[in-house]
């Protein structure tokens, strides 16, 4: 099949199977930011935003995707000019291996857009879906935490 598909603000024409999963288009052409996890559902690392809602990005097939705007992490901030989350990220040392780094951060962005001024409680929530071997997620909750604070302030 082929279709565009509009990507971090971008149509980008594709070409996948009728039966191909976001995850899969999305790497093939190139969003190699979407990490390819456990293509279960399980682990968030593939996690987007489709329509602003986090959604793990393996569950959702690429035709359903059609017409709808899908973010990845470099669409909420680049290398060169980072999203204020990530700079958080980035403070807190919640990046060691960075592979479930975007998933993360998404799911942040996320809830900041809906809960400014998250409790632990409701940032444990929000981050359930992604797994991280590395932190131990008291990092990433700290992370979250100035990310809140530095974007009331902005």
């Amino acid at each position: 099949m082929k279709a565009v598909l509009k990507i971090n603000g971008t149509e980008v024409p594709v070409k996948f199977d009728f039966d191909e999963h976001l995850l899969q288009t999305l790497r093939n052409h190139g969003f190699t930011e979407v990490k390819n996890g456990c293509e279960e559902g399980e682990c968030g690392a593939c996690l987007v935003l489709l329509n602003g809602k986090p959604v793990n990005s393996c569950q959702v097939f690429t035709a359903t995707a059609i017409g709808d705007e899908i973010t990845t992490v470099k669409g909420i901030g680049t290398l060169h000019q980072p999203h204020i989350i990530q700079e958080c990220f980035v403070e807190a040392g919640a990046v060691q291996c960075g592979f479930c780094t975007p998933g993360m951060v998404l799911a942040t962005y996320a809830l900041l857009q809906d809960n400014p001024d998250p409790s632990d409680d409701e940032i444990k929530r929000a981050l359930s879906g992604n797994l991280c071997r590395c932190t131990g997620y008291v990092k990433i909750i700290d992370a979250v935490k100035r990310s809140a604070r530095k974007m009331k302030i902005t």
